[in-house]
């Protein structure tokens, strides 16, 4: 029996994740496939999509700091008989502070979810969606991806990573019928900071709520856009990125950052 399309959400139990996967759970067409540590928060979106939408929705416990375990998430996802058709590469964390007052093992940990979880399922699910020529993914870059950021300086440089990684994979597959969308959120309500240490941050106080993030995305991935950056506080920045001394840029990225 042919496998049924699916919606892959990472990092869906709550913030972006969550509202990002009401915005998929309007679409009728595919099974939506939740993903994250917490069950008990996605059962409770599953049950709310149901009643809302009809939306037939499978969740799935996974911890993709682990290594393997976003090829374990795809295998689960084929013995279900789902295909993903919609990847989005939501899953992440920051860590705010001096890198060396940092444990190795946290940092591993969030370079792990942030660039190699995000990069091993994408390349997961590529092959099928060339096969089929249609497919999407959305992956959740950041602001900080557009200069280095001192205090934050392993996170930024990962969301540099997928924001230069789902460029390039536009362009490699812009005749394949695949949209590749970096969306790029400012600081959210989403409970980023209490994780990252940053609550007291003077970034912290600009926040955009996790719905307009989602919208914003959702939106650009249906339009094909190769990136997008949301909130209006936040659309100069890749551009004064261009502009500024590099140095100074990260000196006030710095400042921005600090506790």
């Amino acid at each position: 029996m042919a496998h049924r399309l699916a919606t892959l959400v990472t990092g869906a139990s709550s913030g972006i994740g969550a509202a990002l996967a009401a915005s998929f759970a309007r679409e009728p067409s595919r099974v939506l496939v939740l993903v994250a540590r917490r069950t008990a928060p996605m059962h409770a979106l599953a049950e709310e999509f149901k009643n809302r939408f009809g939306t037939e929705t499978q969740v799935i416990e996974a911890d993709l700091e682990v290594p393997g375990a976003a090829a374990q998430l795809l295998a689960q996802i084929d013995q279900l008989g789902l295909t993903v058709d919609t990847l989005v590469n939501n899953a992440g964390f920051g860590l705010n502070g001096p890198l060396q007052d940092m444990t190795l093992a946290r940092v591993s940990g969030m370079l792990q979810l942030n660039i190699t979880a995000l990069t091993e399922l994408t390349h997961g699910v590529v092959p099928a969606m060339r096969a089929r020529r249609s497919g999407r993914i959305l992956n959740v870059a950041s602001i900080a991806a557009f200069q280095p950021c001192p205090n934050f300086a392993a996170y930024g440089a990962s969301k540099a990573y997928v924001l230069s990684f789902s460029e390039a994979l536009a362009i490699e597959l812009e005749t394949s019928g695949i949209t590749v969308t970096a969306v790029c959120p400012g600081s959210t309500s989403s409970g980023f900071h209490a994780v990252a240490g940053s609550d007291r941050s003077l970034v912290a106080k600009f926040m955009d709520s996790a719905e307009t993030v989602a919208e914003q995305a959702y939106k650009a991935l249906q339009n094909g856009d190769s990136v997008v950056v949301t909130g209006w506080v936040n659309k100069p920045l890749p551009m004064m990125s261009r502009l500024m001394p590099r140095t100074m840029l990260a000196r006030i990225t710095g400042k921005l950052m600090a506790k």
